[in-house]
């Protein structure tokens, strides 16, 4: 019985606490009503293509919209090659043919939320690297029309993931609030991937952990996720993504509160 009470204690503190904060956070935030008002449109946070010449790959994520924005964001992936003049966007959503190519602005705001750049390869490294993530973007399985859901998965976090494991090269990292990111199919999974050795652990995307040296030490709950960064160090809450422990990067998240990244 007092084991079931630490338990319970223990998700409320580290889980269901930290996500209504971040509730009543986006609750006094100023946003859209619906998509139809929300505003879309490129924001100029990634360079001209035409100005560099090289190969380029981004991962971007904004918050999404609706009450989910309080607790995830949407996630999607953007490519140039050598010499192209425009950017390539691949997103997956929840209507019609899940992966879309180009249906937004490659640095469109997502429900009217500024997006962020969580990883980014340029140069040869980049023109090496194109062609397994586009392998990996058309091998996804979950490509078909109603191959989306919301919770757990798979979803928008979830295919980004799937391109990011496929390619670990690329050095991207999801980030904790990114919900779906975990899902696996089938009731349970265990797996480790390179660089880091880290071990990711799932029931279905309900319950999990990940341990390494990239993931630090996770504990997942319902999509939401908490852990810490040793890497790079950072405390990570539910709802509100990281709590970086270094000065100089706290001072840089953009839009989150203080010292949090989305």
């Amino acid at each position: 019985m007092r084991l079931a009470f630490l338990l319970v204690l223990f998700v409320f503190l580290v889980f269901i606490m930290p996500a209504v904060a971040a509730i009543g956070w986006w609750a006094m935030q100023d946003r859209p009503s619906s998509w139809r008002e929300a505003d879309w449109k490129a924001t100029g946070l990634l360079p001209d293509p035409k100005s560099d010449r090289g190969a380029r790959i981004y991962i971007l994520a904004a918050r999404t919209g609706g009450l989910k924005g309080a607790l995830s964001v949407h996630s999607w992936i953007v490519t140039k090659a050598v010499g192209a003049d425009t950017y390539q966007r691949y997103d997956k959503v929840g209507w019609g043919s899940p992966v879309r190519h180009n249906a937004y602005p490659p640095d469109g705001r997502w429900y009217s939320n500024m997006p962020t750049i969580i990883g980014q390869v340029s140069g040869e490294r980049a023109e090496k690297l194109l062609a397994r993530v586009e392998a990996a973007i058309k091998s996804y399985p979950f490509s078909h029309p109603g191959d989306y859901k919301i919770w757990p998965g798979p979803n928008s976090n979830s295919f980004v993931a799937h391109v990011v494991a496929a390619v670990p090269e690329l050095g991207a990292r999801m980030p904790p609030n990114a919900a779906g990111r975990d899902y696996a199919p089938g009731w349970a999974s265990l797996t480790w991937s390179r660089p880091g050795w880290d071990v990711h652990a799932t029931l279905g995307g309900y319950l999990g952990f990940a341990v390494g040296a990239v993931s630090g030490l996770e504990l997942h709950f319902m999509g939401l996720v908490a852990g810490v960064d040793l890497a790079d160090p950072a405390l990570k809450i539910p709802g509100f993504g990281r709590l970086s422990l270094s000065w100089e990067a706290s001072a840089d998240e953009g839009d989150a509160p203080d010292g949090l990244a989305y």
